[in-house]
């Protein structure tokens, strides 16, 4: 059964290269000021790309644009614009934390995310922990909202709220108070706000770009009952003839999974928490059962708009509950463990799933220097969405 699901988890990561990459409506804006109406793959990207791949029909081949040939690019929702702009890069690690308050700009030329668009149009880059917005006023020049933590001399973290003035000078308006702008946060969600109001206080049309995921449909929880096929081996460290292997056993398992969809990536990843109640019991010679804590990470492949295959690898922590052991030599405390799962699945309209999962052995008698045992399980699971 292993080697199935190893075959299978095979499958699938070679399934994804090949699949079908959905592309979605949009266009793009060349050098020249040409707009090409086309299919743009959508990547829902994290970072601010540097490329896009489209085409110009469902049935064309797939073509590349790059950041030096576009200027612009949309798809659904979803809007860039390429600048050549002053950008501070300074690292906002803690342990990395530049001792210099003002910003280190250096000139790039990147596409950024347009989230709103009017009198004030804001805009956001992100390349991995680095986050940072940029205005653009009156069809003035581009600049960064700056902001920058900073580790001073004496070893403490301060702020540079430099956004809050440059708003202060070009985005006031008589119906927005000072206060409103002290309390601003360098947040997406703030500054969106902000921009906004000032364009309703201009009476100017603005567009809002729908950038942002629905939160709520981004938490599920299922309901996972399904069967475990477990054994136990005991090995003997000194004396190989007490040796002892446990017969496969069929038992029930019931888990509550708790699954979070990152929103980035079309969602594609998820992190997974399960509490899991486990058992496997032998005549009067082995009495187990457990709290299985897995947590751990799910990635998504979409077949169509309603069914999808994944695959899953989990870190499990065991807590066993008034769980032992007996053979010849006496009768051992089951203790806690920590192995890891693998699975592969089917997941039905965001309803009904099935899962396959591998468990890593793990060393129930780990506290006895002289056994060693190997618990091994293979799990086949249901699930049911609740929330």
């Amino acid at each position: 059964m292993k080697k199935i699901l190893t075959f299978a988890l095979f499958f699938i990561l070679t399934f994804n290269i090949y699949a079908q990459i959905k592309f979605e409506k949009g266009y793009f804006i060349d050098n020249n000021n040409l707009k090409t109406e086309c299919l743009i793959q959508n990547l829902d990207w994290l970072n601010n790309p540097t490329k896009i791949n489209y085409k110009l029909n469902e049935s064309s081949e797939v073509s590349e644009q790059s950041i030096n040939t576009i200027k612009e690019f949309s798809v659904n929702t979803t809007k860039y614009i390429r600048f050549s702009l002053n950008i501070d890069k300074s690292p906002e690690q803690i342990n990395k934390l530049s001792t210099l308050r003002k910003p280190i700009f250096v000139n790039e030329t990147l596409f950024l995310k347009v989230l709103i668009e009017g009198e004030a149009n804001l805009y956001y880059y992100q390349e991995n922990n680095l986050r940072r917005f940029f205005y653009t006023v009156s069809n003035k020049e581009i600049e960064q909202l700056i902001y920058k933590q900073y580790l001073t001399t004496d070893n403490i973290i301060k702020k540079n709220n430099g956004f809050k003035q440059q708003i202060l000078n070009e985005l006031k308006c008589p119906s927005i108070s000072k206060q409103k702008i002290e309390n601003l946060k360098y947040y997406r969600k703030d500054l969106i706000k902000y921009f906004i109001r000032f364009n309703d206080c201009k009476n100017s049309n603005y567009t809002k770009y729908n950038n942002e995921k629905e939160k709520k449909d981004l938490f599920n929880l299922y309901i996972r009952p399904g069967v475990n096929l477990s054994s136990i081996d005991i090995s003997n460290k000194i004396y190989s003839y007490l040796n002892i292997d446990f017969p496969n056993k069929t038992n029930l398992r019931f888990g509550v999974e708790a699954e979070y969809i990152l929103p980035f990536n079309k969602n594609k990843f998820a992190i997974l928490l399960e509490p899991t109640y486990q058992y496997y019991k032998e005549s009067d010679d082995v009495d187990y059962k457990s709290i299985e804590l897995p947590i751990g990470f799910r990635y998504y492949l979409f077949l169509n708009d309603k069914s999808k295959i994944f695959t899953n690898i989990s870190l499990v922590y065991d807590v066993p509950i008034n769980s032992s052991i007996e053979d010849r030599t006496g009768d051992f405390e089951i203790t806690s463990g920590i192995n890891y799962a693998f699975g592969i699945g089917y997941n039905f309209n965001k309803k009904l799933s099935f899962e396959i999962r591998y468990l890593t052995t793990r060393d129930v008698l780990k506290s006895y220097l002289s056994k060693k045992s190997d618990y091994k399980t293979l799990s086949f699971i249901v699930g049911f969405n609740i929330l």
